[in-house]
């Protein structure tokens, strides 16, 4: 089997046109994300994940999703079920912890369910970040709790209920997001907490479940740490902070880069993402052009980054053989019990 570049990409739309197909076939990306636009019903998603797999020649190809619950829900009934937000199921551990945890865990398996079915092997969750007070709402409900130890505890539980059901979690946005006073979709951030300060707090729930195969760095500048990079494009960070402080060697993707905290061209970004340290960059938008110039600036697989991509392959696992309705059931008795609505 050829070498994947080091990229993770999605398409434009329900389906792959010819010069996606082509592009995908050349290129062979080590694997894809899915979006709304990506998404009409079941047996057409189940397409096109077979279609991106064929396109590059591997039927174990990592395809990624966003599937939260809450407002980042990117399969929405009738393919899935509406889900709570992390903070919901925070408010059930708050009052009752082993029932919290429990939740989680069902909330997870349940999205594993979904997400295998239709050929999506990753889930982008959970979310580990800390929100501050003053934090923007970009994270908001998307984070368990304001307490570094109980994002830990079910964090980590989170991660269970995905490998339980066969589906790789990536927790994000390390080395943490919660703090951020912008929406880095539209612009850069820049946290001075000092580091110390980060240390006793947003680093904790990333070091905890820093075992974990996958993760997604911040577009956050920590400027106690890196004056001017975000974490994604800084070296310092990346280096001193993700691998050494927090101690994560498992496969380390960028968030997006599209999103305008990035500053540059596309052939800048994404060279100064490698320059850095990540492993893969990810490619969210499906812009042919914008596509064709990350893919001119990523290298093939190799080295530790390679090591850590064989590793999330081989970690692809046969799911449980849990009863799902059983679990629903249980899981909509649950979140009906505290009075959560997740519609």
């Amino acid at each position: 089997m050829r070498e994947s570049k080091a990229m993770i990409l999605g398409c434009a739309g329900l389906s792959l046109n010819e010069a996606e197909r082509a592009f995908f076939k050349e290129e062979n990306p080590f694997g894809f994300i899915l979006f709304s636009r990506n998404i009409e019903n079941a047996e057409q998603v189940l397409r096109l994940t077979k279609d991106l797999r064929t396109a590059i020649d591997n039927p174990q190809a990592p395809i990624l999703i966003d599937q939260e619950g809450g407002r980042v829900q990117r399969l929405r009934p009738p393919i899935a079920a509406n889900y709570p937000s992390a903070s919901q199921l925070g408010e059930i551990y708050q009052k009752k912890a082993d029932v919290g945890l429990h939740a989680v865990w069902l909330m997870s398996r349940l999205h594993a369910f979904d997400l295998l079915s239709l050929g999506i092997n990753v889930n982008c969750l959970p979310v580990l970040d800390v929100p501050s007070p003053d934090g923007h709402e970009v994270i908001g409900t998307r984070a368990y709790s304001k307490r570094a130890e109980d994002v830990v505890k079910m964090g980590r539980v989170a991660c269970e209920g995905l490998k339980a059901g066969g589906v790789l979690p990536v927790i994000k946005h390390m080395p943490g997001h919660g703090r951020a006073m912008a929406d880095t979709h539209k612009e850069l951030p820049i946290v001075t907490t000092p580091h110390l300060d980060l240390s006793a707090s947003d680093f904790i729930p990333f070091k905890a479940l820093s075992e974990e195969l996958m993760a997604m760095s911040a577009h956050v500048v920590f400027s106690d740490i890196d004056t001017s990079n975000p974490a994604t494009t800084s070296a310092i960070v990346i280096h001193d902070i993700i691998r050494s402080e927090i101690g994560f060697d498992g496969l380390l993707m960028s968030d997006d880069v599209s999103m305008n905290a990035l500053s540059g061209d596309f052939a800048q970004r994404t060279s100064r993402i490698f320059s850095a340290g990540c492993d893969i960059v990810l490619h969210c938008g499906g812009d042919m052009d914008e596509m064709e110039t990350v893919a001119s600036n990523t290298p093939i697989l190799s080295g530790a980054s390679h090591t850590r991509a064989a590793a999330v392959l081989s970690s692809l696992a046969e799911p449980d053989d849990i009863d799902e309705q059983d679990i629903r059931q249980e899981f909509e008795a649950l979140i009906s019990e505290f009075g959560i609505n997740a519609s």
